[in-house]
C-alpha cells in the first residue's frame, strides 16, 4: 500500500478526532480521560481558547476605552465575583448557608459566565482541595507545584478538566446544576454575545457614549473575564505564600488583606482554613469581606437564610 493511500485512509480518523476535541469545549461528558502521565499534562487543544481569551484584550488598542464600556467590566467584575465567592466558595462548596432553589441556580447561571467552569466542577475541586491542601495530592499547591502550576496551569490538564460527581453528591442531584456543569462554555458565550448586540445598539441610539459592539466586548467580556480569572487564582498561588498565619493550620494558608479586597474576602485564607464552616471569612469586625456583606444583605431581604457565623471557640483561638 503506498504512502498516499495510507494518508487517505487516516485523514476520515483525524477529522474525527478533531471533531470529537472541538466537541470537548462545549460539552464536557464528552472528554476522555487519557491514560499515564497524558492525563496530568497541560492539552494544548483544550488551552487554546484560555490563550484566545488572554489575547484578545489587545483589542482594546483599536477599540478604545470609554466610560460606559469600562464601568460594564467593573459591574460584571463584581456581579461576578460576589456569585464565585458567595456561591460557588461559600455555598457549593462548603454549604455555610441555605437558599431556595430558584436563588441557588441563578447564581449557579452567574458563575458559569466568570469561565471558571460549572458549580459541581468547582465544588468538587475546592473539597477536594481542602482535603489535600498543600500536599502532592493538591492539584495547585505553590509549595508542591510552583507558582505558574498553581496559578493556571492545573487546571488545562484532562484530569484537572473532569467533574469528580462523587465528590458533590449533594449538588449533583439537581439535574439543572449537572446540566448548566456539562455545557458550561453556553453561558459565557450567550454573555459575549449580548455584550456586543448591547454596545452595537447603544452606537446607533447614543452615539455621544463612544461605545460600540466590539468595545463592550473586549471590555465587559475579555478584559473583565481575564482580570477576574486572576484575582481568582491568586488564592491558589499567592495566598500560600504572601501574608500572616493567625491559625497554626496544616497547610500554608496566608491572611493577605490586599488579595481580600480583590476578591472580595477571599484573602481571610488562613481564616477560612482553620474554620471552613463559616459564611464569613473575616473573622474580625476589621477585615473587610465584602462577600459576607452581600450575604447579610440577601438574608435581610429574605433570599438566604441560616447564614453560619464564626463559633466563639474559633474567636477564642484567635485572641491568642
Amino acid at each position: 500500500m503506498s504512502t498516499q493511500t495510507v494518508n487517505d485512509a487516516e485523514r476520515p480518523a483525524r477529522r474525527g478526532q478533531l471533531r470529537r476535541s472541538l466537541r470537548q469545549w462545549f460539552d464536557t461528558a464528552s472528554t476522555p480521560l487519557p491514560e499515564g502521565a497524558a492525563a496530568d499534562r497541560i492539552d494544548g487543544l483544550r488551552a487554546l481558547p484560555f490563550a484566545v481569551l488572554h489575547l484578545a484584550c489587545l483589542g482594546a488598542i483599536w477599540t478604545g476605552v470609554s466610560t460606559v464600556a469600562v464601568l460594564t467590566a467593573v459591574a460584571l467584575y463584581a456581579l461576578r465575583m460576589f456569585a464565585l465567592t458567595g456561591f460557588y466558595h461559600r455555598y457549593f462548596s462548603h454549604r455555610t448557608f441555605r437558599t431556595s432553589r430558584t436563588v441557588q441556580f441563578v447564581f449557579a447561571l452567574i458563575g458559569a459566565a466568570c469561565v471558571q467552569r460549572g458549580p459541581l466542577w468547582w465544588a468538587a475541586h475546592h473539597r477536594h482541595h481542602h482535603r489535600h491542601a498543600d500536599t502532592a495530592a493538591d492539584p495547585h499547591s505553590p509549595q508542591v507545584h510552583g507558582f505558574l502550576w498553581s496559578h493556571m496551569g492545573w487546571f488545562l490538564t484532562p484530569r484537572a478538566f473532569r467533574t469528580e460527581l462523587e465528590r458533590v453528591p449533594d449538588l449533583a442531584r439537581y439535574p439543572e446544576l449537572r446540566l448548566l456543569d456539562r455545557y458550561d462554555t453556553l453561558v459565557p458565550v450567550l454573555l459575549a454575545v449580548a455584550l456586543y448586540a448591547i454596545g452595537t445598539w447603544m452606537q446607533h441610539i447614543a452615539p455621544g457614549l463612544h461605545t460600540s459592539g466590539m468595545q463592550m466586548l473586549v471590555w465587559g467580556f475579555f478584559i473583565s473575564t481575564v482580570v477576574l480569572f486572576h484575582a481568582t487564582v491568586t488564592i491558589n498561588s499567592l495566598a500560600h505564600r504572601f501574608g500572616s498565619r493567625r491559625f497554626d493550620t496544616r497547610d500554608d494558608s496566608r491572611n493577605n488583606p490586599l488579595l481580600a479586597v480583590l476578591t472580595f474576602g477571599e484573602g481571610w485564607h488562613n481564616n477560612h482554613h482553620f474554620f471552613p464552616g463559616s459564611a464569613r471569612q473575616g473573622f474580625r469586625w476589621w477585615e473587610i469581606d465584602l462577600t459576607w456583606y452581600g450575604l447579610k444583605l440577601m438574608s435581610a431581604l429574605g433570599l438566604v437564610h441560616d447564614l453560619k457565623p464564626v463559633p466563639a471557640w474559633v474567636l477564642a483561638r484567635a485572641e491568642h
